[in-house]
C-alpha cells in the first residue's frame, strides 16, 4: 500500500465564504467568489444503490488489505469519466487534495488503518448500532461497521465521483459472494440479477459538503437515525472545516453515542490536526473529548473519542 501525502494550500482554490470575501476585497470578481462559495458548499445528494452489484463492480478490479476489499485506483483512473473531473484534476496536479474541488476520497490514508485497528483492540461494540462512516473516502470504516454486524450504516463524502466509483464499489465488493475473486473484474455474462445481500441492504450513501448533507438529512421524508456511533479519518486537516464538521457531529449524534476519530497531530500546508480540533471542540463546550491512543511512528497520528458532556 503506498500512500502519498501531497498536501497544500492554493488561496486561488480554498477556503470558506470569509476568507472569499476577503480574497474578492483584495480585487477579486464577484463572479470568481460565487464560485467558489459553490465549491465550498458543494450540493448534497443521496446516491442509489443499483441493484446488481455486477454492475456496481464491472470493469473494477479488486485488491484485498487487512481482511477488506478495495478496487484499484489505478482502473479508476483510466476510466476517467467523472462528471466532477477530480481524477484527471488529482492526477495532473499530482495532489491528493484541492480545497473545496477535491478532499482526498481518491486515496486510503493510513490513520484509516489506525482506526481500524482501535475498533478492535479496544473491542468496540458495533452490533445493531446506526453508524455514520463521515468523511468516507473508500469506506473501509463503514465496511469494519457492516462486518461488526452493525444496524445501519451511512457513508459520506464531499465528493460524488468517489461514492460512484471508490465506495459503493468497495461497499459491494466486501458484502457479495466470498467466493469473488479479488484482482480480477467480475464477469460480463448477461444473468439475472440477484437480490440484494441483507449487508447493502442496510446502508445509504451520501455526497456533498458536510453543512449540505445535514440539512438534507433533517429536511428528508426518509427517517433516519441519530447515529449511536460516527466513525472519521483524516477530515481535522483543514481550520476553516471545522465549524461544519463540529455541527455535524453535534446535529447527527445520539444522545449517549460517541464518535471515533482519527488525525494527524498536524497536517503541514494546511494548518489543521487533532490537537487544534480537540481545542476548538473544548471552546464550543458541547463535546467532551480524550485522546485514547497515540501512535508515535513517524509522524504523530492519534485516536480521538467524544461523547457530549451530558451524557454518562
Amino acid at each position: 500500500m503506498s500512500f502519498r501525502f501531497n498536501f497544500f494550500m492554493d488561496e486561488n482554490e480554498a477556503g470558506d465564504a470569509g476568507r472569499s470575501k476577503q480574497t474578492a476585497s483584495q480585487g477579486e470578481s464577484q463572479a470568481e467568489t460565487a464560485r467558489k462559495e459553490k465549491f465550498c458548499r458543494k450540493a448534497a445528494k443521496e446516491h442509489d444503490i443499483p441493484e446488481d452489484l455486477d454492475k456496481i463492480l464491472a470493469n473494477k478490479a479488486v485488491e484485498a488489505v487487512s481482511g477488506l476489499r478495495y478496487v484499484k485506483l489505478s482502473v479508476v483512473e483510466m476510466e476517467g469519466d467523472d462528471e466532477e473531473g477530480i481524477v484527471s484534476q488529482s492526477v495532473s496536479s499530482h495532489s491528493d487534495l484541492i480545497p473545496g474541488v477535491y478532499e482526498g476520497g481518491l486515496k486510503i490514508w493510513e490513520c484509516t488503518f489506525d482506526l481500524i485497528d482501535y475498533i478492535s483492540e479496544a473491542e468496540i461494540e458495533l452490533t445493531d448500532k446506526a453508524v455514520l462512516d463521515l468523511g468516507c473516502g473508500a469506506g473501509l470504516l463503514g465496511i469494519t461497521a457492516l462486518k461488526g454486524k452493525a444496524g445501519k450504516v451511512h457513508f459520506q463524502d464531499y465528493n460524488s465521483t468517489v461514492i460512484d466509483k471508490i465506495t459503493l464499489p468497495n461497499v459491494a465488493a466486501n458484502c457479495g459472494n466470498d467466493d469473488r475473486k479479488t484482482s480480477k473484474p467480475p464477469s460480463k455474462r448477461l444473468k439475472k440479477a440477484e437480490p440484494l445481500p441483507d449487508m447493502l441492504t442496510k446502508c445509504r450513501f451520501f455526497s456533498g459538503e458536510w453543512s449540505e448533507v445535514l440539512q438534507l438529512l433533517l429536511s428528508s421524508s426518509k427517517p433516519f437515525p441519530k447515529y449511536d456511533i460516527i466513525l472519521s479519518s483524516e477530515t481535522t486537516y483543514n481550520p476553516d472545516y471545522y465549524s461544519a464538521l463540529h455541527d455535524t457531529l453535534a446535529q447527527l449524534l445520539e444522545k449517549h453515542g460517541r464518535v471515533y476519530l482519527a488525525s494527524k497531530a498536524h497536517y503541514f500546508g494546511v494548518g489543521g490536526g487533532i490537537y487544534l480540533f480537540e481545542k476548538f471542540a473544548e471552546e464550543r463546550n458541547v463535546f467532551r473529548t480524550s485522546i485514547v491512543k497515540v501512535i508515535d511512528k513517524g509522524l504523530q497520528r492519534c485516536i480521538m473519542e467524544m461523547a457530549f458532556k451530558h451524557s454518562s
